[in-house]
């Protein structure tokens, strides 16, 4: 079933020169609840849309699929999808995987992760990223020009993030858009992961957003050895790209950026 990511609806229009109603396009958000071999993982706020990927890309940058495969994707483990309105999907990893530690509460489209044990957790599980051919920053420059065309939701609802990854060639491999920037980031990286291509160190990650501590985790985490944002960079975001050995460039706009790791 293909869901609506987008709701039309009759506003007010206010201008100086007076109000009119006027339709208007509205980016859908509804919660998703993920599992892993049927066990709740979370509940998170999404853009209806590429929900196997969001949920596949989450186990991984989470770190609970550890080593295994996913051998299976669908929607509601325990009934018809329909029961559950197509909001709660399944990662089968035929139970080698181990029992995943559900997050308290529920992840917000606004922030993926909280707190300094979380924090110290995601660190501590990723090693640094090995040695990799250097980036060309020309590349890396362009690509919010290369991601801008493809983001249809954004030109039609101007109320979400996109994400994408790019090769040294700079070709896309994927783009997603999504109401919460860290699911636009598990959407690229389940796409990545269902294609089987778990080595990213030869691709980039661009977000619309700003770099933030979680970004560069999901980057990390996701095996990219770039990322590129089109906003600026937290001070932890650049301490742990530094740490991981991440190449990361804030504030990329018209060719220009702030390159904040490498030092």
């Amino acid at each position: 079933m293909v869901r609506s990511k987008r709701q039309s609806l009759i506003t007010r229009r206010v201008t100086p020169d007076g109000s009119s109603r006027t339709p208007d396009e509205l980016l859908v958000e509804e919660p998703l609840e993920i599992q892993l071999d049927g066990f709740r993982v979370t509940s998170t706020m999404r853009t209806p849309g590429h929900d196997f990927e969001l949920a596949a890309g989450f186990c991984r940058t989470e770190g609970i699929l550890e080593d295994h495969p996913v051998t299976a994707i669908r929607y509601c483990g325990t009934g018809a999808p329909i029961d559950s309105d197509f909001n709660v999907v399944t990662v089968e990893t035929a139970g080698l995987a181990p029992e995943p530690t559900p997050r308290m509460g529920s992840t917000t489209s606004s922030c993926g992760i909280c707190g300094a044990d979380a924090i110290s957790e995601l660190t501590e599980r990723l090693r640094v990223l090995p040695d990799y051919e250097p980036w060309s920053l020309d590349l890396l420059l362009s690509l919010p020009g290369l991601a801008e065309p493809n983001q249809e939701l954004f030109k039609a609802t101007g109320s979400c993030h996109a994400a994408a990854a790019f090769d040294r060639s700079g070709t896309m491999l994927a783009l997603r858009e999504d109401i919460g920037r860290h699911n636009a980031v598990d959407k690229v990286i389940g796409r990545l992961l269902l294609d089987h291509r778990t080595d990213q160190l030869d691709l980039a990650l661009f977000v619309s957003g700003r770099a933030s501590f979680e970004m560069v985790q999901k980057a990390w985490a996701g095996g990219f050895s770039a990322l590129v944002a089109v906003s600026g960079a937290s001070s932890l975001a650049v301490e742990t790209a530094r740490q991981a050995g991440l190449t990361m460039i804030g504030f990329a706009r018209d060719g220009s950026g702030t390159q904040y790791s490498p030092e």
